[in-house]
């Protein structure tokens, strides 16, 4: 088969290596705009050629895409062979983050990966390196047919509905530890730096916490860590969903962003300045990168609240009135939770609470550091903190926030509207999410719920 570039010789001999510790497969994975992992699968021998670029297939077959012109070239999935991973639960097979290149020879304007390298580089311009934590949540849940009481799902450990939430339960963590054991082993196995995980607010909701890494290392650990989870929940019989708020009387799934700077040039942390004259402890370059964050808020809620769902979850109070501690506002706070923006006393990193599990990593970073940046060049200020709970959706002009899009609808007609879009994402993107997303809205806002009928049917 025909491929890009010149085969190497050097791959030739990974490949052989590969194959005497039982590997079968090689595994090229790109993900399509919801961050689901998509793949070309070849032979272990035939590896060289597909890092050579023998893999083709046709991009805009992919959701999010847009849809195929029937002369258009097809384009090349090029495995990183910095990400290479042996499957720990399948050891027939590893597996590698992959670039899309059009036509074998330029990046996929639309490729998320390519899309976040691109904002990389350019704060790497202005000296610095984007560090990026995330703190992943998912429900697990038992799949049943048909459908029982809660739907389609239930949950795969109930905590017997404790008040205000089950979170941190101790039976809810031991009743799932067969499932937890093996998927906590193959973070380790597959050097994720897993140092903690715990039954979240909601039941079935596990909360997987690890190490930080680059912003682009972290994206990748991200798409393997959602084709792992579910692959391993398959052999208990078990499914694993990324829908932000799959209960209604239940928390939501975040993914919190914990991103920080640090210098291109020494390695160092920048986010913090023991003289900031707010007293926090926080660097004016901190200052700006979260100043930038709230400038661009509301375009940004439509890449890391990325669906209608998303902002069932993104209410301070459950349905029924406990707090969520989801945030509504595009505010900061030190240590503030119900802010969208919490600075931590414990760690240099901006905390943004907003972003949930349904978003796509590279896009999500790509468009927070370029916002962030944003702030930085334009050295803005974000002004006061605020440090009282904002658990309520009644504006207070004493406060310094501003209410986050209540809706899909909001979020993408902010995105429509920003100028930064431009400057992150090339305009096919642009144009082919921006109907993706009002397609989207289209169709939940048309469709008449049980709950419209149960309210309106004998009232009306």
């Amino acid at each position: 088969m025909d491929t890009v570039n010149v085969v190497e010789p050097g791959h030739r001999e990974l490949a052989e290596s590969l194959a005497d510790r039982g590997v079968k497969y090689a595994l090229g994975s790109w993900i399509d705009v919801h961050g689901r992992p998509k793949t070309k699968a070849v032979p272990i021998d035939h590896l060289p050629n597909m890092l050579a670029g023998s893999e083709r297939f046709t991009p805009r077959g992919i959701t999010g895409f847009g849809a195929m012109d029937p002369h258009e070239e097809e384009s090349v999935a090029i495995p990183d062979l910095t990400t290479l991973r042996q499957l720990s639960w399948d050891k027939r097979f590893v597996w590698m983050a992959a670039d899309i290149m059009f036509g074998g020879t330029e990046p996929f304007d639309q490729c998320p990966r390519s899309i976040l390298k691109a904002q990389l580089n350019r704060a790497r311009d202005l000296g610095f390196e984007f560090k990026l934590g995330v703190e992943t949540e998912v429900f697990v849940f038992n799949p049943t047919e048909p459908p029982g009481a809660t739907g389609y799902l239930a949950p795969l450990a109930a905590s017997g509905g404790l008040k205000p939430s089950p979170a941190y339960d101790a039976e809810a963590t031991l009743d799932a530890a067969e499932f937890l054991d093996d998927f906590v082993t193959a973070l380790r196995d597959n050097d994720f730096g897993v140092f903690s995980f715990d039954h979240e607010g909601g039941d079935g909701q596990y909360e997987f916490d690890f190490e930080y890494d680059g912003a682009l290392e972290m994206a990748d650990r991200i798409t393997f860590f959602r084709l792992m989870i579910r692959q391993i929940a398959k052999r208990h019989g078990l499914a694993v969903t990324f829908m932000p708020k799959p209960y209604t009387e239940a928390w939501g799934s975040g993914h919190h962003y914990n991103m920080s700077l640090a210098s291109s040039e020494t390695g160092e942390n920048v986010m913090r300045d023991p003289a900031d004259p707010r007293g926090m402890g926080w660097s004016a370059t901190a200052y700006a990168f979260v100043a930038g964050l709230m400038r661009h808020a509301d375009a940004l809620a439509a890449i890391v609240t990325p669906t209608v769902n998303s902002y069932k979850r993104l209410n301070p109070k459950l349905a029924d009135g406990t707090p969520s501690w989801a945030p509504v506002w595009s505010a900061y706070g030190e240590q503030n939770r119900s802010c969208m923006l919490r600075l931590p006393k414990n760690r240099p990193a901006v905390e943004n609470r907003v972003v949930d599990s349904a978003a796509n990593t590279y896009l999500a970073a790509a468009f927070s550091l370029a916002a962030g940046l944003d702030g930085i060049e334009r050295g803005l200020d974000p002004g006061d903190p605020v440090n009282v709970a904002l658990i309520d959706t009644r504006p207070d002009p004493t406060r310094n926030a501003v209410r986050l899009p209540r809706n899909l609808l909001e979020a993408t007609d902010a995105f429509a509207r920003s100028e930064l879009v431009g400057r992150v994402f090339p305009k096919r993107f642009v144009d082919e999410y921006i109907d993706m997303k009002y397609s989207e809205w289209h169709s939940y806002h048309s469709t008449v719920t049980d709950w419209e009928r149960d309210r309106y049917l004998y009232a009306l």
